[in-house]
């Protein structure tokens, strides 16, 4: 069974998030923390994983990613917060 991820990625300052899918969350967190990606995440040094939810269908999760990259920045906030209040990297939960 596949699984797919939205994933929200954050700075050091939390002052930016960027939304994304992918179908392998510890390689493309990897990537994002390394600088291998070369766009958006490179430019906002975007070195944290504060959110992500899993799914089992392409089409839910991508359906789910336009969804989350419409809501205010208020809304995102208060989704990460519920998992995540204090924006701890999750990636090191993931691969320990």
């Amino acid at each position: 069974m596949n699984e797919y991820y939205i994933y929200i990625m954050s700075n050091t300052n939390n002052t930016v998030l960027y939304i994304w899918v992918t179908n392998d969350i510890i390689r493309r967190v990897y990537e994002h923390k390394n600088k291998i990606l070369e766009w958006f995440s490179n430019d906002y040094n975007l070195n944290k994983l504060v959110y992500y939810e899993i799914y089992n269908d392409i089409k839910i999760a991508l359906e789910r990613e336009k969804h989350l990259k419409k809501w205010n920045r208020e809304w995102k906030d208060n989704l990460i917060n519920k998992v995540n209040i204090n924006r701890n990297d999750l990636y090191e939960n993931l691969i320990n």
